[in-house]
């Protein structure tokens, strides 16, 4: 069996494509979920997953499943290659010197910093950019523009805080989980004697990664996709979007929006954990040999 490679590059390079892949695979569910999130309930025409799509393609087209797709896509790919790689990277430093094993904090650390790395360098603006062309039904164009003219530059990084904290605990989450699976399928937590996973045994550990990642911090989702919205304004804070949200509709409104989202989380954490597992294995023969 090939054996996991330890160079970053590698990992950097599988992540963007896996990313990409990803990304175009579970859109339609991510762009309900975030329509789910945006509005308040009373003011929608569908109440779940299954119906909004049915509901959007009727009224607007199929091809309306996939506004705000380009953004995400143009940061899905980077943005994936900096949370494997940066994962990768982080994992080598907090590595025990004597036995060369990562323990599961390290690997919960790990994780987590790559996951604000990435939240940083890629995730908030595209998010952002994103939010809004599904909220006002524009086009990436039309709704950076809109965004560079209202907020200036800075309206890109509206909500970095609470994207901060939900891609590191996403992040942190899904890495622990993954690496303690694949512990447990190849018997071993040493990484230079564990063998690659099939692609199935990826991608029913990237799925279970996903459900345990998403059911943990889906209000952190919420909130920073109210903070991301076109009625972000009368919030003044990430605490005041909490506090305003659970006084004015309940404290269930934390999980709006968490069936979708597993709906998109689940197949395509599946997706990306088997992709990037498969695309490393290719990476590692040619650039090592």
């Amino acid at each position: 069996m090939v054996r996991k490679s330890k160079n970053p590059v590698v990992a950097l390079s599988a992540g963007c494509i896996a990313g990409g892949i990803e990304a175009t695979c579970v859109w339609p569910m991510e762009y309900i979920k975030t329509q789910l999130q945006l509005k308040q309930a009373a003011t929608l025409p569908y109440s779940g997953v299954y119906s909004g799509i049915s509901y959007t393609v009727r009224t607007t087209g199929i091809v309306s499943l996939y506004r705000g797709l380009i953004p995400t896509l143009l940061g899905s790919m980077p943005k994936a290659g900096i949370r494997f790689g940066g994962n990768a990277s982080f994992r080598d430093v907090l590595r025990n010197k004597d036995d060369g094993i990562v323990s599961i904090g390290a690997t919960l650390l790990a994780g987590t910093l790559a996951g604000m790395s990435e939240a940083v360098m890629a995730v908030t603006p595209i998010e952002t950019v994103k939010t809004k062309c599904i909220e006002m039904n524009k086009s990436f164009v039309s709704g950076l523009r809109y965004i560079l003219a209202t907020h200036g530059i800075s309206g890109l990084y509206k909500g970095l805080t609470p994207t901060m904290i939900k891609q590191g605990s996403n992040q942190g989450l899904r890495f622990m989980w993954f690496s303690e699976y694949k512990a447990v399928i190849t018997g071993t937590r040493d990484t230079n004697n564990q063998r690659s996973l099939s692609s199935y045994e990826a991608l029913i550990g990237g799925m279970s990664a996903g459900c345990f990642s998403t059911i943990l911090n889906n209000p952190v989702d919420f909130l920073k996709t109210r903070m991301q919205g076109v009625s972000s304004r009368k919030y003044t804070s990430t605490l005041d979007c909490l506090l305003k949200s659970v006084k004015d509709e309940g404290v269930s409104v934390l999980y709006r929006g968490v069936v979708p989202r597993l709906g998109r989380v689940i197949p395509g954490q599946g997706i990306i954990f088997m992709s990037f597992e498969m695309i490393q294995n290719f990476i590692s023969r040619i650039v090592e040999g």
